[in-house]
């Protein structure tokens, strides 16, 4: 979670850009935790982005946005 002081005042935000900037609305639509999903995208025998991004729309109803995020943090960990 990102902090930004003004004016005296510290201001909590989201987890800050990124892909895991998605992660709060992922699992608000989608009623899984995200950890569920990354553990889906490991499991699956697909390696490459846009084939996992495509998979994770396909077979699961996400929108292009969430599926990339998901594959993206998941990938580059």
């Amino acid at each position: 979670m990102s902090e930004t002081t003004t004016s005296g005042n510290t201001v909590r935000k989201g987890p800050g850009p990124g892909p895991a900037s998605y992660f709060p609305s992922i699992e608000k639509k989608y009623g899984r935790p995200v950890a569920e999903w990354k553990d889906l995208i490991r499991a699956s025998p697909l390696t490459k982005h846009m084939e996992l991004v495509a998979w994770l729309k396909t077979d699961h109803g996400l929108g292009h946005g969430h599926a990339n995020a998901l594959v993206a943090h998941t990938l580059a960990e």
